[in-house]
């Protein structure tokens, strides 16, 4: 792999992180505070619940996610781009595949 595709997955890779770290955020008000009373899963699930959004958040992006990476990933391109350390223009819409690998 050359240094222009390692770095283009390298982008890739930190634009998927980034939304999935921003799907949490949006999902963790959805699940809130479980149920309070005899069914519920008391303080041991309090504590796993941020992991698991934290999966169900990764997963969604994994699987094509809802589009933040995409714009991401061509903005983190155009800046390299404009600092002159990219010999690649950005792409206008790139085709992010599961391993960080363009498309």
């Amino acid at each position: 792999m050359d240094a222009v595709a390692a770095n283009h997955a390298t982008l890739a890779r930190l634009a998927r992180r980034f939304e999935a770290q921003a799907l949490g955020s949006l999902l963790q008000p959805v699940f809130g505070e479980g149920p309070k009373g005899l069914l519920s899963g008391g303080a041991a699930e309090a504590q796993w619940r941020p992991m698991l959004v934290e999966n169900y958040a990764r997963a969604w992006t994994e699987r094509g996610g809802i589009g933040i990476a995409a714009s991401v990933h061509r903005e983190l391109l155009r800046i390299q781009s404009a600092a002159g350390q990219s010999p690649l223009p950005a792409s206008p819409q790139p085709n992010i595949d599961q391993e960080g690998s363009p498309a």
